[in-house]
């Protein structure tokens, strides 16, 4: 027998749905952002992004399924196969905001990561927007976005040139700004570090091997947190 859990007014809610076995399966979403990370394969607690782990086979009328028959159907942790495998049905609001987000998030990777192998230097956001006009580019929030900015670079290419190579920057710090510079580098670019050899006078020698597009960024915050006294060799 279902059970209905809300009035019989008529409400408007995000929901993730799955049909299976002949059967309607939902659950109401509270954030949405966090249950497209969750399907993305991201470890976020189920808790954080559903108003509760109830599952419904109408929420808008509050019909709740049975438990017998999630349980026959999904298994268990129903919430998640229903928010993995099946479809989030958003307003066109929604759609539109991800979808900024995404293609933003998509820019902001080809440009940090990249530089044009002609100059040496990234290319301004706004050649990168144009060119992903030029190739008509769709942008789908809910395609995996690893998978879909390679799919991006690689139709962007025959618009502008672009290069991943990794660079190699060598940085000497003199001993009165090695302790601050050296915690400024390794707090951000501690994955990029290959070696740190301190010196007999204080100073501190460092490698990294960094993305092309994240080159400018390091001149600039080294030279500032050294006045412009550290030696940088690439």
């Amino acid at each position: 027998m279902q059970n209905r859990t809300y009035d019989k007014e008529r409400v408007s809610f995000t929901l993730a749905r799955l049909k299976k076995g002949g059967e309607n399966f939902e659950v109401v979403i509270s954030d949405v952002d966090k249950a497209l990370a969750f399907r993305s394969g991201q470890d976020i607690k189920i808790n954080e992004f559903v108003q509760s782990q109830t599952v419904f086979e109408d929420a808008n009328r509050g019909l709740k399924s049975s438990e017998d028959k999630v349980k026959s159907v999904l298994g268990d942790s129903p919430a998640a196969k229903i928010i993995k495998d099946g479809e989030l049905h958003l307003t066109a609001d929604q759609r539109k905001k991800l979808m900024e987000t995404r293609r933003n998030r998509i820019i902001e990777y080809i440009q940090q990561n990249s530089v044009d192998p002609k100059s040496n230097s990234p290319h301004p956001r706004q050649r990168i927007e144009l060119a992903m006009d030029q190739v008509k580019v769709s942008v789908d929030y809910s395609e995996n976005f690893e998978t879909q900015t390679q799919k991006i670079i690689k139709s962007i290419r025959t618009i502008i040139p672009l290069s991943f190579d990794k660079v190699k920057m060598k940085i000497t710090i003199p001993a009165k700004f090695a302790g601050s510079t050296y915690s400024a580098l390794k707090n951000r670019y501690s994955s990029s570090m290959k070696k740190e050899e301190w010196q007999s006078d204080g100073g501190i020698y460092v490698e990294l091997e960094i993305v092309g597009g994240a080159k400018n960024d390091i001149y600039s915050l080294i030279n500032k947190l050294t006045n412009g006294e550290a030696e940088i060799n690439e």
